[in-house]
């Protein structure tokens, strides 16, 4: 079967690499990309960073993922921020399945609290190095491996970025940054890769019911994460398996006129 087939009664298959992937968007994306019929590399760090506040995604949120996409899936513990774990992550992907047809970057971190001029070092580190500098090595390790496959290419790049790419934020001034840079960086790869058959997006959720939005709460005060949805037009938090509906799209066959761009999946949040 050739990659990205629309053809096929199992959908649109092909290889995708998934970071992120223990928890939350990213294991609702990987799982996503299983049901049509895709072959998955899930990637997590599963470690938690004392740069940030709360807890991260665990081995075993992994593997509890993994075996929800088995058969034709297998788990890598990489930390985005390791360009010879990515690089590795990719590699297996060609060794176990045959190569690479879709990379997607969701790992990312949150953290704040306080001025931007007031964070500390090793948050703002984190915070980067994590949410923006997490997509470059994705880029530098899945890039040349979809580049192998033959021409006519079909492959896709796409990293989930925030609503707080479109906007400024208080108290997350170093977030706020990281993905706005991640636009930046993607419309980037969109002009440089277009000509080679592979297009790069950003889909940029709102507020979404994960671990991050508790401590999103948790930084501004608020009593819940629910309180976030008085910022949709859609009064409501979103779930994770929307904004991976979105992510899986942007790499199917029908999606192949569509990069550069950045989807919000927000209930309205950027639309006031």
């Amino acid at each position: 079967m050739t990659p990205l087939d629309p053809s096929s009664d199992r959908g649109a298959v092909g290889v995708v690499l998934v970071t992120g992937a223990a928890r939350g968007i990213g294991a609702e994306v990987a799982k996503g990309f299983s049901r049509r019929g895709w072959r998955v590399v899930l990637v997590d760090a599963c470690a938690d960073d004392p740069a940030v506040n709360y807890r991260l995604g665990t081995r075993a949120e992994l593997d509890a993922v993994v075996a929800e996409c088995e058969p034709e899936a297998m788990g890598f513990v990489a930390d985005v921020r390791d360009q010879a774990a990515l690089d590795e992550a990719a590699a297996l992907a060609r060794e176990r399945f045959g190569g690479l047809d879709a990379a997607v970057a969701v790992a990312g971190v949150v953290g704040g609290g306080s001025g931007t001029w007031e964070t500390s070092d090793d948050l703002w580190e984190a915070l980067i190095d994590v949410n923006l500098g997490g997509v470059w090595r994705l880029a530098r390790a899945a890039v040349p491996v979809m580049l192998e496959r033959p021409v006519p290419r079909r492959g896709r790049f796409v990293a989930v970025a925030s609503a707080a790419a479109m906007v400024g934020l208080p108290r997350l001034g170093a977030y706020v940054a990281a993905k706005h840079g991640v636009v930046g960086l993607v419309r980037s790869l969109a002009a440089e890769l277009g000509p080679e058959g592979i297009t790069a997006n950003v889909v940029a959720p709102g507020s979404t019911r994960t671990e991050g939005l508790i401590e999103s709460a948790a930084l501004y005060g608020l009593a819940s994460p629910e309180a976030f949805s008085e910022h949709h037009l859609v009064p409501r938090l979103l779930e994770p398996e929307e904004v991976a509906a979105a992510v899986v799209w942007l790499c199917e066959p029908a999606s192949g006129g569509v990069t550069g761009a950045v989807v919000p999946v927000d209930a309205g949040m950027t639309a006031r």
